[in-house]
């Protein structure tokens, strides 16, 4: 008699705490409902004012140079060990900025696959920055950073451009 309590029990016990886990179904259901916000949710786009100036009697001689709102990070960089310092020129788009060499060499590499030369970029800090592109000109530095925001969207939209100091 005492066998078939224990046994009633211990079949009472596993029910309980059996079903007091978790369904992968509601797991799946928030994931989704998840991933639905990110793809709905609205992408505000930064807009560059145009410098204008209005007539006056005297006409300057030339109108003033159209820059970026976006701030340009000026630092002292130089190539990582082992990358081609020939390809860091005045201002370098950076898509990624790591104190572990792993992620900075990981994502360096997958740009390569996708067909940039990408190129590792050292700070006084100890901070890798993966650098996709690199011009001697802001405008055209900026155009390539756009370039790839719009490219790789969601992805890469806190690009930023990285003005070298020598």
């Amino acid at each position: 008699m005492n066998k078939i309590w224990l046994m009633a029990i211990a079949a009472g016990c596993l029910l309980a705490f059996g079903s007091c886990k978790p369904k992968q179904s509601a797991y799946k259901a928030a994931y989704e409902q998840a991933k639905e916000k990110e793809t709905t949710a609205p992408v505000t786009e930064a807009t560059e004012p145009v410098d204008t100036y209005e007539e006056e009697e005297i006409a300057p001689v030339s109108k003033p140079k159209t820059t970026s709102t976006e701030a340009t990070r000026t630092e002292r960089i130089n190539a990582a060990e082992g990358e081609d310092a020939s390809r860091l020129k005045r201002y370098s788009v950076v898509i990624g900025s790591f104190k572990n060499k792993t992620n900075a060499y990981s994502l360096k590499e997958r740009m390569q696959n996708e067909g940039y030369h990408a190129v590792l970029g050292e700070n006084e800090q100890g901070m890798l920055r993966v650098i996709v592109s690199s011009f001697d000109d802001k405008a055209d530095a900026a155009a390539s950073r756009d370039a790839i925001k719009a490219k790789y969207a969601p992805n890469f939209q806190d690009a930023w451009l990285l003005e070298r100091d020598y």
